[in-house]
């Protein structure tokens, strides 16, 4: 099984930017939203798939892969971007995003439709609960690998969320970590105002897990926290705080973000703010525009 060879921090910031660009003109070229909730997550994507994940686009359904699980699936814009740049399929293929007929939507597909996707997601607080049963199922078949998800922090509102925690615990499932995009938002307000969330940490402490809390934008800290916990016989939580719409100043902390289409204008905007070239931009024709 092939594992994701470490890169350096310069070199995970330098995909970071190419990915939320690329991220960004897709959404301008085919009226594709979540783009705040896209961009939240793109670092800590970067760093599983380039790092973490034992994964191999050349045998996908491995038995010994790693599994990732994205449960906040309105995020998939950017893990088809991830997906892409590590050869589960040519980056070409993303051109039919959006037409009729095309397998790239706002959701991810089911996996028989689509290399590198475990898990059709989007109905928030589904991916944890088959994460567990995916991390239970390595356990009896003695297979050494591990289950990660990555979950929203809205998505925590949800019960099935609380029952999988309290059963992963239970059975003391180690070999499965979670990764909450703690960017402080939902589709109509702060997280912790629609609910009481806060203090987020402690309560996944308080249900057994080995927890602890980081800046989601810091390949470092994902680095340290994953080595850290790596040992411990717990299930594992890594709270991620985080920003959305994290890289594009105009965007950041904007909960506009979550449903809004950025203009020709504010692609070109984009571009300069993530320092990307000129010749990288093509706004026109280089993906079709959606249809209808």
């Amino acid at each position: 099984m092939k594992v994701s060879q470490a890169s350096s921090t310069k070199e995970l910031e330098r995909m970071a930017r190419k990915i939320r660009f690329r991220t960004i003109r897709n959404s301008h070229l085919t009226g594709t939203p979540h783009l705040g909730s896209c961009l939240s997550c793109t670092d800590l994507l970067v760093w599983l798939y380039w790092n973490i994940l034992k994964l191999d686009s050349r045998d996908p359904n491995a038995p010994a892969r790693d599994r990732f699980i994205l449960s906040k699936g309105h995020a998939a814009p950017v893990l088809f971007q991830v997906l892409a740049e590590r050869g589960f399929y040519p980056v070409t293929d993303l051109q039919s995003y959006g037409n009729d007929g095309s397998i790239f939507g706002e959701h991810p597909p089911s996996p028989e439709h689509l290399s590198g996707i475990e898990a059709a997601t989007g109905s928030l607080g589904h991916g944890l609960p088959m994460g567990l049963g995916m991390a239970l199922a390595g356990r009896l078949q003695k297979s050494s690998y591990n289950v990660y998800v990555i979950l929203s922090d809205g998505e925590c509102n949800e019960g099935s969320v609380w029952e999988s925690a309290l059963m992963a615990a239970a059975q003391n499932v180690q070999n499965l970590t979670i990764f909450i995009d703690y960017n402080k938002w939902q589709a109509t307000g702060r997280s912790n105002e629609v609910l009481g969330l806060a203090p987020l940490a402690e309560k996944w402490k308080a249900f057994g897990w080995v927890t602890t809390e980081i800046d989601g934008h810091s390949f470092e800290e994902m680095t340290k926290a994953h080595q850290d916990l790596s040992d411990d016989p717990r299930p594992k939580a890594i709270i991620c705080n985080t920003i959305k719409g994290k890289g594009i100043p105009f965007m950041e902390d904007d909960n506009n973000w979550h449903y809004r289409i950025p203009t020709k204008e504010e692609v070109s905007q984009s571009a300069q703010a993530l320092q990307i070239h000129a010749d990288e931009v093509l706004l026109e024709g280089s993906i079709p525009l959606k249809h209808g």
